[in-house]
């Protein structure tokens, strides 16, 4: 082949790229993905060809353009940070992935309730480091631009020391799924749907990997509430750690594991289990793929050398409501009932300490929905008791609530006001 010939095959492919980029872009609406001189757009198997061939760590985000949370940290990483992009365009091949159609699901394995992730790579799918977190604080309570550059430099400290760190690394990558891709996952709903071409409203979300996890447990009898209990901080073993640092620890949380195992406040987490810890992403991947039974989990910090923290059953529970996930974890109660406003409370006589949910709609299509309203559930309705108990949680807590204390083929019972008067249900879960 001339090179003449060749030069002009890779610029029509290129062209063609960019004009599918382009196309994407735009039916996703993707304000903050136009910077082509820094990104990689949608395309992990190219941009590892590229960084095999430098010799740059891989640095791929995950965001989910739809999704209003963390749109303000997505914006500042992805254009907007003068230092973040100086260092994903010298030090990097950096990725910005917005759709899970076609991610390789046995490489990049995080917690996929995130609405922003990012993972980094060599080239030969060795795991550096994961960074971002989420908990019912908010979507950017632990993410902030001087923690990822933290993050960051440290996988570079790790790239510069490979392969011979590999033994620290090793831990990092999940095990193979069962599925190659998110179109092929065994629980997915609808897949017809998403195989079509990539439309806002077809998008298949991160989350959309959970949920199919969790439907496929249950298709195959083996779902438990224990899947709830996903990406545990490290909160949960009694350590409150530096959010910009990523790897320091703030406090000790009184008489918890942690400090049973002598760990001491601005100590920095240097591995757990073995494992190279770069973020509190990294620390909650390994404490993800403990049991929630009596475990241990080795801490080796700066200063201090290893610590044994002794975990007991229970240990990973905490408050899961701000999980996309959630929503679609067995069973499901296909109404949408938003809290009553104080004013509408008071006005109805009820009291100042409990909650009420409005029903503003029950989704006829699914059969839930459809069972809650052959069952008596309206719209207008307004539920004020569970199990005969005054409700006292908010919207996501009531469907949390249901998920941890009913399951498939129970029956809810509701107490409803409708018109001022107070209606008994016993809804059947069958979803």
């Amino acid at each position: 082949m001339s090179h003449s010939l060749f030069i002009a095959i890779l610029f029509l492919s290129a062209s063609a790229t960019l004009q599918a980029d382009d196309s994407l872009r735009e039916r996703l609406k993707d304000a903050n993905g136009k910077r082509a001189d820094v990104w990689v757009y949608n395309d992990i198997r190219q941009a590892m060809d590229v960084a095999k061939q430098q010799n740059k760590p891989l640095f791929v985000t995950f965001r989910c353009v739809p999704c209003k949370a963390c749109a303000a940290f997505d914006a500042d990483v992805a254009n907007g940070n003068d230092k973040v992009i100086a260092l994903a365009q010298e030090k990097f091949i950096s990725v910005r992935q917005v759709e899970m159609k076609g991610v390789d699901l046995s490489l990049f394995q995080f917690d996929h309730d995130l609405s922003w992730a990012g993972m980094f790579i060599n080239g030969d799918g060795v795991v550096y480091a994961r960074y971002g977190a989420q908990s019912a604080e908010g979507p950017d309570a632990y993410n902030s631009i001087e923690g990822l550059m933290n993050t960051m430099q440290r996988v570079l400290e790790l790239h510069a020391a490979y392969p011979s760190n590999l033994a620290e690394l090793k831990g990092k990558r999940g095990v193979p799924k069962p599925a190659s891709n998110a179109l092929e996952l065994p629980g997915l709903r609808n897949p017809e749907k998403y195989a079509k071409q990539t439309e806002r409203s077809n998008c298949i979300h991160c989350h959309n990997i959970h949920d199919a996890e969790h439907q496929h447990a249950l298709n195959t009898g083996t779902y438990s509430t224990e899947m709830l209990w996903k990406y545990p901080l490290p909160d949960n073993i009694g350590l409150k750690i530096d959010r910009k640092s990523g790897i320091r620890i703030e406090k000790v949380i009184a008489d918890s594991a942690a400090a049973s195992a002598q760990l001491k406040p601005d100590d920095e987490i240097v591995r757990m289990n073995g494992q190279r810890i770069t973020s509190i992403a990294d620390m909650q991947w390994v404490l993800h793929h403990l049991p929630n039974t009596d475990t241990q989990v080795e801490i080796e910090t700066t200063n201090s050398g290893k610590h044994v923290v002794s975990l007991q059953t229970g240990w990973k529970k905490s408050d899961f409501s701000w999980r996309g996930s959630m929503w679609n974890a067995p069973p499901r109660f296909q109404a949408w009932a938003p809290v009553l406003k104080d004013e509408t409370k008071a006005k109805l006589g009820l009291p100042e300490t409990d909650t009420a949910l409005e029903v503003r709609w029950i989704n006829l299509q699914g059969i839930g929905g459809q069972q809650a309203f052959d069952d008596g559930l309206r719209e207008k309705d307004i539920i004020i008791a569970l199990a005969d108990k005054p409700l006292r949680m908010n919207t996501k807590q009531f469907n949390v609530f249901i998920k941890l204390n009913y399951k498939v083929g129970d029956t809810l019972p509701l107490t409803v006001l409708r018109n001022g008067e107070r209606v008994e249900l016993k809804i059947k879960l069958v979803e």
